[in-house]
């Protein structure tokens, strides 16, 4: 049913801010960017409201209206901050347009097919094709060693077994905050990717500060079931996040971009 009125329009847009802030952060490469296309797209819709009135989809209807902006700025990527984030940038010269941007659509956002082809206003058929190029572009492009943190035996064996299947080395894993950050130092990983609660009760998060103190411009995915406890816009957030429960394509994805953008910000426990 579309949304016709300020209020709806205003729940639809709060509920999906979250998803468009990560989108934002993943697309651009650096969390400030995400957030000032973001913030600019909403000024953009309260100006218009008609982009969102009448929506069937108003989270569609919301990602079009920063997609048509950031494209109409250029499809412009964040002033790298690391050598990692400029090399980063190098490889995504060499990518096919808007591959990139439907494989985040995809497999991190959820979207359909048809969804993505109209948020980037491209035929829907076109979509499939465009996920799997970006997929093996990334991965050509970057591989490294991947540290896992997690407590769970299965998810972590999961996790060890996407990675490598995507070409990338595990360091090995850890269950505990003690235990990571000795792996860490053992054997310096180019990719964390840390649960949030570990086995003794520690956090995934202070484990991960301990390790960026040593390794500053080392990117980390951050896995969790409650994404939106990190995505509240206080800064700083985590860069990239995996929702449990994750797909395979989901958990690739995720390394893929953490490989392309390096996110070197701490956050508070």
């Amino acid at each position: 049913m579309p949304f016709e009125t300020d209020q709806t329009i205003s729940a639809a847009i709060g509920k999906s801010l979250p998803h468009l802030r990560r989108y934002g952060r993943a697309l651009t490469g650096n969390q400030v960017s995400g957030d000032r296309f973001a913030a600019a797209t909403l000024e953009v819709i309260l100006e218009d409201m008609s982009l969102m009135a009448g929506a069937d989809d108003p989270k569609v209807a919301l990602f079009k209206a920063f997609h048509r902006l950031w494209s109409s700025a250029g499809a412009p990527l964040a002033v790298p901050d690391t050598p990692l984030s400029a090399r980063a940038q190098d490889h995504m010269a060499t990518l096919t347009a808007n591959s990139r941007e439907a494989l985040l659509l995809h497999v991190i956002e959820g979207f359909t097919s048809d969804q993505i082809a109209r948020i980037l206003e491209i035929d829907p058929g076109d979509v499939a094709d465009l996920v799997a190029i970006a997929v093996a572009d990334m991965e050509a492009s970057v591989a490294g060693a991947v540290m896992v943190i997690e407590d769970e035996a299965i998810i972590a064996a999961d996790i060890v077994d996407i990675v490598r299947g995507a070409g990338h080395r595990v360091t090995g894993t850890a269950r505990t905050r003690t235990e990571a950050v000795a792996l860490a130092l053992r054997d310096r990983p180019d990719l964390i990717l840390a649960d949030i609660q570990l086995a003794d009760k520690s956090s995934g998060i202070d484990a991960v500060n301990e390790i960026l103190a040593a390794f500053p411009q080392t990117p980390v995915i951050f896995i969790t079931a409650f994404p939106e406890r990190l995505l509240t816009g206080t800064r700083p957030e985590p860069a990239f996040l995996i929702t449990k429960p994750f797909s395979e394509d989901q958990v690739r994805s995720a390394v893929g971009q953490a490989m392309f953008f390096s996110s070197t910000e701490t956050l508070t426990a």
